[in-house]
């Protein structure tokens, strides 16, 4: 639920929660029981890639120009899968195509791969990758070079299976008196709110709704506008769910940007 890490890249401590208000509580922490001034920036949505179709690659990484050198093929078929299935990978190679000792660093590749996906960055899931087939070399073969004969695979593999940005998907529910029902329902929808079901609890309105992580920031003083403080609400994590493209084309230009600088 709560990480932290250390970016040598920009010297800045990440921290990373389960929404806005969870990062708020303990940078306010970090205040009062530790005296430590945060500077922090606006969140960043924990965005995840994966395919839409499934796809076939080869990946080679040959070397060699005297002496021992390198070489690895690997031929991998990868399929997506249901969301929050994860990933799989299976060794379906019959045969001594890819010796038994290099299946690991074969995997070990593609996972490594998996953790910067080709559309805008993000770690990929949901896919089922399968090793189908393969080269070896009896003297140049080794560890490094399926290693990177893997990554290689999965990375060519992933821009032919359709890649697209999921993003988290929030459970709300709004707790609001009857007048402010239409400024409350109005609001959801502005963040691209699906309303799943509205109640009468007492002299409540209650509004259940799944809203993107990303059109919730700063949502707890909206709404404490637009109904005078005398709405309550909860939040929580719900599922991963596909970006609209227009959406993904501004993440992914977000982050390319990010690179470049």
């Amino acid at each position: 639920t709560f990480h932290a890490r250390y970016d040598d890249e920009t010297g800045q401590t990440i921290i990373s929660g389960m929404g806005e208000l969870h990062l708020e509580i303990i940078v306010d922490r970090m205040l009062r029981e530790f005296n430590v001034q945060a500077d922090v920036g606006r969140p960043e949505v924990a965005y995840k890639e994966t395919i839409r179709q499934t796809a076939d690659a080869e990946g080679r990484f040959v070397r060699q120009t005297g002496g021992r050198g390198q070489f690895g093929v690997v031929k991998l078929h990868v399929e997506p899968l249901e969301r929050g299935t994860g990933f799989q990978f299976e060794n379906k190679i019959v045969g001594g195509a890819v010796p038994r000792e290099f299946v690991s660093a074969v995997e070990h590749g593609v996972k490594e791969a998996l953790e910067t996906g080709v559309k805008a960055g993000y770690p990929v899931v949901d896919v089922r990758v399968e090793l189908v087939d393969g080269q070896h070399h009896p003297v140049d073969s080794s560890e490094l070079a399926f290693k990177m004969a893997g990554s290689l695979a999965i990375q060519e593999a992933m821009k032919r299976g359709r890649p697209v940005l999921l993003e988290p998907v929030m459970k709300v529910e709004v707790a609001t008196p009857d007048e402010f029902f239409g400024e409350v329902l109005s609001d959801a929808s502005s963040r691209r709110g699906q309303v799943s079901d509205v109640d009468h609890r007492g002299h409540l309105r209650v509004i259940s709704a799944h809203v993107p992580l990303a059109e919730t920031f700063g949502y707890a003083t909206t709404l404490r506008s637009v109904t005078q403080g005398r709405a309550s609400y909860t939040m929580e994590f719900d599922h991963y769910s596909e970006v609209p493209a227009s959406i993904a084309e501004q993440v992914s230009g977000r982050m390319q940007g990010a690179v470049r600088r």
